[in-house]
């Protein structure tokens, strides 16, 4: 019994990073993002790690995405998006909107 114990927890810590979400580094620097287009898969759950590297804080926000998230100066935030259909899906950042916008596009 203990084998077969520990048979299923060696499977579950080998298949567990097969089902991980993609992770895409983005930066916000000078109010701006680096990258400010990033390309991910179709109907494909992504992560995004959102790295504040400004003294201030920003929101990054998305109405057709449907997402906001407050990220302080020197830190980072995690925002999940998808599985989403094919398509350009717009951010930007709610306290320097005018310097601080990107895009999704969905391949």
């Amino acid at each position: 019994m203990r084998i077969f114990i520990l048979l299923i927890i060696c499977l579950m810590l080998t298949v567990t990073p097969l089902f991980a979400a993609p992770t895409v580094n983005i930066v916000i620097r000078h109010h701006l993002f680096y990258p400010s287009t990033v390309e991910i898969p179709v109907d494909t759950k992504v992560k995004l790690l959102i790295d504040n590297q400004d003294q201030t804080a920003e929101e990054f926000e998305s109405y057709e995405l449907n997402r906001e998230k407050v990220i302080p100066g020197h830190s980072k935030g995690v925002v999940f998006i998808g599985p989403l259909p094919a398509g350009e899906y717009p951010f930007f950042g709610e306290f320097f909107p005018k310097t601080a916008q990107g895009k999704v596009i969905v391949k």
